[in-house]
């Protein structure tokens, strides 16, 4: 048996905050377990865009961040609106319909800058504009999207590496392959160690505390089934195939409360292309995001969502599981050429359907009724609109289609008449479950007879209560490193208490 203050379960951003935060704060031994194998390592975090959505009052504060970005951009600083508490916290409500934990939402929130500059000082992650993900150039000016300026350099491929590389440099004993089967609790009733599985058999590794890092339920098709629907059974994962949900099981085998929307997701609209796994390579670039300028249809040939809503950083979560609820949980994404160059550049990993017609364009889809597909496009371009009276990409334009089309679209309703057409085919690929443990303040672990169960914190994915049927983008790895970092100084004071 070998004995550690600190043991991890997981190996993504919060894990490895988690266990850098624990460092930091004064434990000693620190290992992180890691049930994938070294090149599979991770969690979502690899295949994640590596943009960090926080709080700021001042563009400028976030210089530190991003060295050198007027010399990249020009005149950087004047399309970045602030972002300030009360903008992100409203993001954060609006977005769950007011249902995100109010004690946690506000430290994140409260604690997201912080955290930011925290991952970049101590975590050593390099940061950088997030110029492909949430900008858009108008009038020659680059127009940042609110709270998302900044991302990991290299994306989430970097983000991961970085982490990695300052936890080995700090100390931190990473276990390949050790795949976290139990919770071990002494008599006193507190967390003392986990039952882990590898190449050599079972082992029991002792600690004074333990951080759970793991991730959600999301590779798991029978938990997604049971908890989420059969919808979601039959996703696409976008992520990790390891996050089967056994931090979860662990954790409420010995009593453990879960909280939060245990029916909810993040569901990305991605390529309908890709198998049953987006491939790892690829990394978030199976992501179809530009669908605001775009008509949606699924095989029926009817429109489902209102397109224009939010901008798609603010929907994309819910949408992607909009397109899981179609027939074959499909939808095809038209364009015509006024907003081609609006297309995020992660549209070129395939290659669209084009015709110059509507008609020909319908008749090379797999929609089943082409007819309604047709006069559901006439609808629209009826009650849409010119370009000329108003379409602003980078904001909320209000131009709606007009009379009783249903749904409607809230903005950018520009009519497709410019030809040549084009249409990419979209799925919802699952990233991440919303449901998961309830915790306390310090991330400690609280119990179904509502008192924290000593030794035991949390942090991800893993943590329920936040999200609720939608997810402003770029909370997630901010959520991640917050608690982690939370996480990790807990179990350390605990470690030494």
């Amino acid at each position: 048996m070998s004995q550690y203050d600190v043991i991890v379960v997981g190996a993504g951003n919060a894990a490895l905050a988690a266990a850098v935060s624990a460092r930091e704060n004064g434990a000693e031994r620190v290992v992180v377990l890691e049930k994938a194998p070294r090149d599979m390592r991770g969690g979502n975090t690899h295949w994640s865009g590596g943009v960090l959505r926080f709080a700021f009052d001042d563009p400028r504060e976030i210089a530190p961040l991003v060295p050198g970005a007027e010399e990249q951009i020009e005149n950087f600083y004047d399309g970045i609106a602030p972002y300030p508490y009360d903008d992100y916290h409203g993001d954060l409500m609006r977005v769950t319909g007011g249902r995100t934990d109010p004690v946690l939402s506000d430290i994140l929130v409260r604690n997201s800058k912080e955290t930011v500059f925290w991952m970049n000082e101590v975590g050593r992650v390099p940061m950088e504009p997030a110029l492909s993900l949430s900008a858009i150039k108008k009038d020659n000016k680059v127009i940042w999207a609110r709270g998302l300026v900044v991302r990991a350099k290299h994306e989430g491929v970097g983000l991961s590496r970085a982490w990695f590389a300052t936890a080995e440099a700090m100390g931190v004993e990473i276990r390949y392959g050790a795949a976290a089967r139990e919770l071990i609790v002494d008599d006193s009733g507190k967390v003392s160690g986990v039952r882990i599985r590898d190449d050599d058999g079972m082992h029991t590794l002792n600690a004074k505390s333990v951080v759970l890092g793991a991730g959600g339920f999301e590779a798991n098709v029978q938990m997604r089934t049971q908890h989420i629907g059969t919808n979601i059974g039959n996703a696409k994962v976008r992520g990790t195939p390891h996050n089967q949900g056994d931090g979860l099981r662990m954790a409420m085998d010995i009593g453990a409360m879960p909280t939060g929307q245990w029916s909810g997701c993040h569901a990305t609209p991605i390529s309908a292309d890709w198998g049953e796994f987006a491939p790892r390579e690829l990394t978030d670039r199976s992501n179809r995001l530009s669908y605001p300028f775009a008509v949606m249809v699924n095989l029926k040939g009817e429109r489902f969502v209102d397109e224009g809503e939010d901008p798609a950083l603010f929907t994309y979560a819910k949408f992607g599981r909009a397109i899981l609820a179609q027939p074959g949980a499909k939808a095809w994404q038209i364009f015509d050429t006024q907003t081609l160059h609006l297309l995020e550049a992660r549209y070129s990993t395939s290659d669209p359907i084009v015709a110059d017609t509507l008609e020909d364009l319908l008749e090379l889809l797999d929609i089943e009724d082409k007819a309604q597909a047709l006069r559901t496009l006439k609808a629209y371009n009826a009650a849409a609109r010119d370009a000329g009276e108003g379409f602003d990409p980078t904001k909320k334009d209000g131009l709606e289609t007009h009379g009783d089309l249903k749904p409607p679209k809230s903005n950018w309703a520009l009519r497709l008449d410019k030809p040549p057409f084009h249409a990419y085919s979209a799925t919802g690929g699952i990233t991440f479950t919303f449901g998961g443990l309830k915790i306390t303040e310090d991330a400690q672990v609280v119990a179904t007879d509502w008192r924290p169960i000593p030794g035991l914190f949390c942090c991800g994915e893993m943590v329920g209560g936040l999200f609720y049927d939608n997810y402003p983008a770029g909370t997630g790895l901010v959520s991640g490193a917050t608690f982690g970092r939370i996480a990790g100084r807990s179990a350390a004071n605990a470690a030494q208490g």
